[in-house]
């Protein structure tokens, strides 16, 4: 039997986050898009909180344009949050989605917004 799309993306996150975990000096920067809007947010795995988040839905980012352009902004509105809050290195966690679009638009956002990763 066929797996469903959502359960592709589940089974390629668990394995891509068995390698990867985020730490407070690294913390992990997780995307997630649904199809209206796109979320990103620092979490420390080892305490098991998130740390800063950044949205399309939130007011300081632009959300005229199209969603590449809408990731882009909330990419370099989690990068200023970041560095704000001490954090300039991070691990890139995709979610299981594909480094395409506008999971890529958001990482690039973030890099030009000065996070390593």
């Amino acid at each position: 039997m066929a797996l469903t799309k959502v359960q592709k993306r589940d089974r390629i996150k668990r394995r891509v986050r068995g390698k990867i975990s985020g730490t407070s000096s690294a913390p992990r920067l997780s995307v997630y898009k649904s199809n209206k809007e796109i979320y990103a947010q620092l979490i420390d795995d080892k305490e098991g909180k998130t740390l800063v988040a950044a949205s399309s839905r939130e007011k300081g980012v632009d959300a005229n344009g199209t969603k590449t352009e809408v990731a882009t902004a909330v990419g370099k509105k989690i990068a200023e949050k970041a560095l704000a809050a001490g954090f300039e290195k991070v691990v890139f966690d995709r979610n299981g989605f594909v480094y395409h679009g506008r999971v890529k638009a958001l990482a690039d956002g973030a890099r030009e917004g000065g996070l390593k990763f």
